[in-house]
């Protein structure tokens, strides 16, 4: 493959984009929903001086509303972007989050500003969901894998880097700037797929948004072992995933003092999602979905307990707390792409509204997790622990029922 030119791989469906913009344009869009998120780990506690809210936990809300939003979306837009094309539903989604962004902006209520999160969620349900349908309409197979690792790579750096930029964006201004250049990306992400990004869903492809075509849909999803089982596993980790960074500001500020650094530590626990990232695409082919994932939750499972008997002992100082914070990252990013993957394994044939139900279940039950998780934040590390440990308990009972008592097993069929 090393005398293969790029541009020899550009699909028809995105011309008059070569291979390296469409890849660019792709990461991009994908990006506006870690960026917006992670961005506002920073500026929380000035949010919450800003408009007198005397509960920390509650800032959080800010963090959460987006996510609800985000999962509450995705329900639609698969099944839109089915019958109405791409671009249309794309477009109108990024719009949504521009203008939810300069709503944030001139927010001149908390609860304001939470509606102005949800809608900024709810319009990043496009990006991520039709960003991954552009891909498959126009590649198939190593081509296509290509494509979404090229993406992927711009999707996992952003949560390393995001707070930081958050935190030099306070730096300049006030926490409302970091909405300012939110909706400045928003728009310039917009305007690049105005101009540039063609309609990649030809009519004869489109599906019919009959309810019943649509319920049969769901019905099938929703009826399929392996997809439900894998969604709600996912859902399950995919909590206390939220729960961290739904607490990171109050955990390394309150508890570990680190002040201004809190973004420094955050970026250096997330490098082990990148890590994972990159080992995942290298290793899946030759070892498969299942020894990987199910090795990962097992680590995932080991990672949570020695947390809850560390943290029950009075002996979690930092450095083991940011450890084991670094091998949860790494576990789950060892896991969610797998855990994806073998969900949708069952539904080629319906394969954007099983996407969209399949993002809708695995956020939202995270949501609910990292909520009830994060709410309970009491100054002490033991909430996140024991949330920790039982969802992920959950998650691993779970898989062992889909796989009827039997992890690592290689990779044979889908399971009915």
């Amino acid at each position: 493959m090393s005398d293969v030119n790029a541009d020899d791989w550009v699909s028809s469906g995105h011309r008059p984009m070569g291979f390296p913009e469409f890849v660019v344009v792709i990461a991009s869009i994908m990006a506006l929903n870690p960026l917006a998120m992670d961005m506002m780990l920073p500026a929380l506690p000035n949010i919450g001086a800003a408009f007198a809210i005397p509960n920390a936990n509650h800032f959080q809300l800010v963090l959460s509303t987006f996510l609800i939003g985000f999962g509450a979306g995705q329900f639609i837009m698969g099944p839109l972007s089915d019958r109405f094309g791409r671009r249309p539903v794309l477009l109108g989604g990024m719009t949504v989050y521009a203008i939810a962004s300069v709503l944030a902006v001139a927010a001149p209520s908390f609860e304001t500003l939470l509606l102005a999160r949800a809608l900024q969620g709810f319009g990043t349900a496009a990006t991520r969901v039709i960003a991954t349908s552009i891909v498959r309409d126009c590649y198939v197979g190593r081509r296509m894998a290509s494509v979404m690792s090229l993406a992927m790579m711009v999707f996992i750096a952003v949560p390393v880097v995001a707070p930081s930029f958050g935190q030099a964006v306070l730096l300049v201004s006030q926490w409302r700037g970091i909405f300012v250049v939110l909706a400045l990306y928003g728009l310039l992400a917009l305007a690049w797929s105005v101009l540039r990004l063609p309609e990649t869903l030809p009519d004869s492809e489109r599906r019919s948004l009959a309810p019943a075509d649509v319920l049969s849909a769901f019905r099938q999803t929703l009826t399929n072992r392996q997809t439900i089982g894998y969604a709600m596993a996912a859902g399950s980790v995919m909590g206390s995933l939220f729960a961290y960074v739904f607490s990171a500001q109050q955990v390394f500020t309150g508890i570990y003092h680190l002040g201004h650094y809190f973004p420094l530590a955050f970026a250096a626990i997330a490098t082990g999602v990148a890590i994972a990232g990159f080992l995942n695409a290298r290793l899946v082919g030759r070892l498969g979905m299942r020894v990987i994932s199910h090795g990962a939750l097992t680590l995932y499972a080991v990672t949570a307990t020695v947390l809850l008997v560390t943290e029950s002992l009075n002996m979690l100082p930092l450095a083991l707390f940011m450890a084991l914070s670094a091998l949860m990252m790494f576990a789950f990013g060892m896991m969610v792409a797998n855990f994806t993957a073998l969900a949708m394994e069952p539904q080629g044939h319906i394969a954007g509204t099983a996407s969209s139900l399949y993002g809708s279940i695995t956020t939202l039950i995270g949501i609910a997790i990292g909520m009830a998780i994060g709410q309970s934040f009491d100054g002490t590390l033991m909430p996140f622990a024991v949330g920790f440990f039982l969802s992920t308990a959950a998650a691993l009972g779970i898989v062992l029922m889909v796989e009827k008592g039997r992890l690592f097993r290689p990779h044979h069929r889908p399971i009915a």
